[in-house]
C-alpha cells in the first residue's frame, strides 16, 4: 500500500515525514483518489469543497453527514488517533520483514500498548485485503460456528471434544462479503451486540447497504447503514436492494 512518491526510507524519515499533516494529506489523497478527483464517500459525487481550517471536505449532495475527513470510510475512521500516528505505523508494519510487536510500536510512536495492538490489528487486516478502505456498497454479514463434525469423530474422541450442543466447543467466525468481491472472515470471541456491531462498524463504511440475519445483536444498526434483515428460512441470499 505504501507505493506513493516520496515514501520515507527509514523509520526516522517516516516519523518526520508523517508528522506534517500536509504530507499525510497528500499521501492519503493519492491512496484514496489516485485519479486526483476527491469524491464523497457516501454518494461518490465530486461536487465537494475543502474546508481548510476544519481539515474536512463538504459534499453538496443531498444526504446526511455531508462533511467528511480523510479518515472517513477507512480503517482509521473510528479512531481518535491522528493520521500522524497511523501512517508511521503502516510504514513500520510494511517495512519490517520480521514483523513488529505492539510493544515495539508503542515505544516507537508514543502510544499506549493497547492502542498499538489495536492499530496493528487494523493494519494487518488492511494489508490482507490490499486497501485502507472499508467495505462499501452492498455488504453481506453473517456469523457461524466452525468445528469438526461429530459424526466423523471416533466415539472416544467425540465424547472428549463435544461437551455441549450448538456452538459449544466450536470457534465463532464472522464473515463479510461485498457483492462481487471475496469473503473476508475473522474469528470472534462471541456473538454479543458489542462484539458484532463493533466489527461491522470497523469493516463497513457508513451509509452502505448492509444485509444481516435476524440475530438481535444486529439491532440498532439502522442509524449507520441501510440495514436489511434477511430471513434465511425464506431466501438463501438477499435480493436486489429496493
Amino acid at each position: 500500500m505504501m507505493n506513493t512518491n516520496s515514501t520515507p526510507k527509514t523509520l526516522l524519515e517516516a516519523i518526520k515525514f508523517f508528522a506534517d499533516y500536509e504530507n499525510c494529506k497528500r499521501y492519503m489523497m493519492a491512496a484514496r483518489w489516485p485519479d486526483g478527483v476527491v469524491r464523497c464517500p457516501q454518494c461518490n459525487s465530486d461536487h465537494v469543497t475543502y474546508l481548510e481550517n476544519a481539515r474536512v471536505w463538504k459534499c453538496y449532495g443531498s444526504h446526511p453527514r455531508p462533511k467528511f475527513s480523510l479518515k472517513v470510510g477507512t480503517i482509521f475512521e473510528d479512531s481518535s488517533l491522528p493520521l500522524e500516528k497511523w501512517l508511521p505505523a503502516v510504514w513500520l508494519l510494511a517495512n519490517c520483514k520480521n514483523g513488529i510487536s505492539s510493544y515495539e510500536l508503542h515505544r516507537a510512536l508514543g502510544v499506549t500498548q493497547k492502542s498499538a495492538w489495536f492499530m496493528l490489528h487494523r493494519i494487518r487486516k488492511a494489508m490482507h485485503s490490499g486497501s485502507f478502505m472499508k467495505l462499501g456498497g452492498e455488504v453481506e454479514v453473517d456469523e457461524t460456528f466452525i468445528g469438526g463434525k461429530a459424526r466423523k469423530m471416533h466415539k472416544e474422541k467425540r465424547e472428549e471434544k463435544i461437551t455441549g450442543t450448538g456452538g459449544k466447543d466450536k470457534t465463532a467466525v464472522m464473515g463479510f462479503l461485498k457483492r462481487g468481491g471475496p469473503v473476508q472472515a475473522t474469528v470472534i470471541a462471541d456473538r454479543r451486540k458489542k462484539t458484532l456491531q463493533g466489527l461491522v462498524k470497523s469493516r463497513v463504511a457508513a451509509g452502505s447497504a448492509l444485509y444481516t440475519d435476524a440475530l438481535a445483536s444486529y439491532d440498532g444498526l439502522d442509524g449507520h447503514f441501510f440495514h436489511k434483515v434477511v430471513d434465511h428460512a425464506v431466501e438463501q441470499r438477499p435480493h436486489q436492494w429496493p
